[in-house]
């Protein structure tokens, strides 16, 4: 039966770059330790934010993690990749005898969810054991992947400090700011472990999200119940399938179906303006409302099909969309001011 996953990429050994294998010989005769440290050395922002590096140690480097057979296996592969006996086979079986498959290893770092300026240590590693000075950069590959929550969670972060900007120039309000990005990004990153890893990383900042992989990352690594919240939406083929002719239908039958709390409707299916001047505006605006008895509809408008439509740059494009949006809102609903 065909495996997802190939044993191999459960054993520590092999979860290198090739070059490391050779590395345990090139060492000064008499080394005894090796104190590494890992940090950001700059970039686009001045503070990152440190985050992931729990779920890769207890995926890949807590327990008892070599073995004899492990041993064996990584022998044979190195073997038939380099052309020769290359593997330090001795210091291995040494960790297995000695430490029970346990890596010797001290591993420091900032609290997870910091936020350091760059250039400032956020991990060190230091082998325990003299007799394994070798093993400390030999997980610098897997702990490296460390690059990714990170530079999620930076970003997160800074998109939260815009979005909070906007919200105070324009309302004063900040209680809505955990949920003004949420995150969709499942079906766009390479892989579940991405979407779980980067998802909950979004999370350090947000509180929505439609990427479930990284609420049960959450749940498994983190010891957190429930990391992000989301809300039940429509996509264009729950819209579309209605015909164009009972788009009305359509929103009515979400309005009866989700008659309290908050949806997200896809409007742009057709033609977004008659959808929202006219079906939402008009012929549903006493179903909608504006009190808290109603339910909240957030009107989706997406960008995709309108820069294909357009010639000049999206972005220009959009704020020109949203502006008559907003306006259309604060007309039918008699709003004076944004909000939300």
């Amino acid at each position: 039966m065909f495996q997802l996953s190939s044993p191999a990429l459960d054993n520590i050994i092999l979860l290198c770059d090739s070059y490391k294998v050779s590395h345990y010989a090139q060492y000064p005769p008499g080394t005894e330790t090796i104190y590494s440290y890992f940090e950001s050395r700059g970039g686009k922002f001045s503070d990152t934010v440190f985050f992931g590096l729990q779920y890769i140690m207890k995926k890949t480097l807590v327990g008892p993690v070599v073995s004899h057979e492990k041993i064996d296996q990584a022998k044979a592969i190195f073997h038939a990749h380099f052309g020769m006996d290359i593997i330090n086979e001795s210091g291995w079986r040494y960790i297995v005898d000695h430490h029970k498959g346990h890596l010797p290893l001290r591993i420091k770092a900032v609290p997870e969810g910091s936020v350091i300026p760059t250039r400032n240590v956020l991990f060190t590693v230091e082998n325990t054991d003299p007799k394994c000075y070798w093993l400390t950069n030999y997980v610098e590959t897997i702990l490296v992947q460390v690059w990714y929550p990170i530079a999620v969670a930076t970003n997160s972060r800074i998109m939260k400090q815009i979005i909070a900007q906007y919200l105070m120039e324009t309302s004063e309000n900040l209680d809505s700011l955990p949920y003004k990005l949420h995150d969709f990004g499942f079906r766009g990153v390479s892989s579940i472990e991405s979407a779980a890893l980067g998802g909950l990383a979004h999370l350090v900042s947000f509180r929505g999200t439609d990427t479930v992989a990284a609420l049960l990352l959450g749940q498994s690594a983190y010891n957190c119940p429930m990391a992000g919240f989301s809300v039940p939406a429509t996509e264009h083929s729950t819209m579309t399938v209605w015909g164009e002719d009972h788009e009305v239908d359509a929103y009515n039958h979400l309005l009866d179906t989700y008659e309290t709390g908050t949806f997200a409707c896809v409007s742009d299916s057709y033609n977004v303006w008659k959808a929202c001047e006219n079906i939402w505006g008009e012929q549903l605006h006493d179903r909608v409302g504006c009190c808290m008895f109603f339910p909240t509809v957030v009107c989706i408008l997406r960008c995709g099909f309108y820069q294909r439509a357009c010639s000049f740059p999206c972005t220009h494009f959009l704020h020109s969309c949203f502006a008559r949006l907003i306006s259309c809102y604060f007309d039918f609903y008699g709003l004076h001011y944004l909000d939300c």
